[in-house]
């Protein structure tokens, strides 16, 4: 995809909105001159932003409601209540093909429910998963779920490789992602039985996907793989505490260096490499949560970001549709159909 992209923004969503929302924009259009933005949400305060935004405002459109979805609201209230919300018209601009991809930092429950009910899952998927990003030793790497199932089956991890396959291309730019399947141990016979289903059909003939095999815990960090596949239970508890041990760290550095005045004067000579180690692990660099699965672009930031975080999540969004994520998926459904289809057959026999 190239030439003009349109991105609709929940303007009312996140902490902050709807002011990092609109600069976030502004930071964006810096690395895609051709976006145009669609803002959903209170006019007034959006409009307010973007005065002081003189080069955002031509290639904005305000769409205003009242309504919002604040973070308490249970994702089946908001979809049932929430039809004129700023997350909701947002959404369905996507669906009807006003927009290319949406963005929100509101309500993740309310957000992934709308956007299943109005995008609708891809055929051959069938489960959406929650991805995302962050730093390894050899780079980047992807992790899938990170919480929308709790309960997954071999075929529902399966599917997971499989969108994090081309998420890895289309957002990263890997040419071949190397995906494993987190387990309690990297021999074949560990791990209960929809992990080693999965590694079944990942390693069969015709698997759209380069499996690395099983992977445990501590190859996340490591960067053993391009893709990390686990069910929404393990991989939510795996990147709490990645987040936990990288605010540990900083915690401790800080300590370290603020202990005595000797402490304090190695940190002047430090300095330059402690500014690299903080913007390596600036979260704000791996914000944004995609739901995968579903025929619509749909990125998640995070609540309390900042104008880059959000940004960077509107990257996310726009090289996802600028790199033909949903026609690459729909290429590997059917490629993973047609390999399942021979070992349907012979079961029948």
């Amino acid at each position: 995809m190239t030439g003009r992209i349109v991105i609709a923004l929940d303007a009312m969503g996140g902490e902050h909105a709807p002011e990092i929302v609109v600069k976030g924009a502004a930071i964006a259009q810096q690395r895609f001159p051709q976006a145009e933005f669609l803002f959903y949400g209170v006019e007034e305060r959006i409009r307010a932003c973007l005065a002081k935004l003189p080069a955002l405002a031509p290639r904005a459109i305000v769409h205003h409601t009242d309504e919002f979805i604040t973070d308490d609201v249970k994702p089946s209230v908001a979809l049932r209540g929430g039809r004129r919300s700023s997350m909701r018209l947002a959404i369905d601009a996507v669906a009807s093909g006003e927009a290319d991809c949406v963005v929100s930092a509101g309500n993740t429950g309310a957000l992934m429910g709308m956007a299943k009910f109005a995008l609708k899952m891809i055929p051959g998927i069938d489960r959406p998963a929650i991805a995302s990003f962050f730093p390894t030793q050899r780079g980047e790497s992807v992790m899938l779920d990170l919480g929308a199932n709790v309960h997954c089956d071999s075929e529902n991890l399966v599917q997971f490789a499989l969108l994090g396959d081309v998420f890895s291309r289309t957002v990263l730019g890997i040419a071949e992602p190397s995906v494993g399947l987190l387990n309690v141990g990297a021999e074949e016979q560990k791990g209960h039985d929809a992990v080693r289903g999965a590694a079944v059909r990942l390693r069969g003939p015709g698997a759209p996907v380069h499996f690395h095999g099983f992977i445990e815990g501590d190859d996340i960090a490591k960067g053993t793989v391009d893709v990390v596949v686990t069910d929404g239970f393990t991989g939510n508890v795996a990147l709490k505490t990645a987040e936990g041990t990288a605010r540990l760290f900083a915690e401790f550095l800080r300590a370290a260096f603020t202990n005595s005045w000797s402490a304090r004067f190695g940190y002047l000579f430090a300095y330059r490499s402690l500014a690299k180690l903080r913007k390596r692990m600036d979260p704000r660099r791996y914000n944004g949560a995609v739901f995968l699965g579903i025929q619509g672009i749909c990125v998640k930031s995070h609540g309390s970001t900042d104008e880059l975080g959000f940004a960077n999540a509107i990257g996310v969004a726009t090289d996802m549709a600028m790199n033909g994520f949903l026609d690459k998926v729909h290429e590997e459904v059917l490629q993973l159909a047609a390999a399942a289809a021979p070992d349907k057959t012979t079961a029948a026999l």
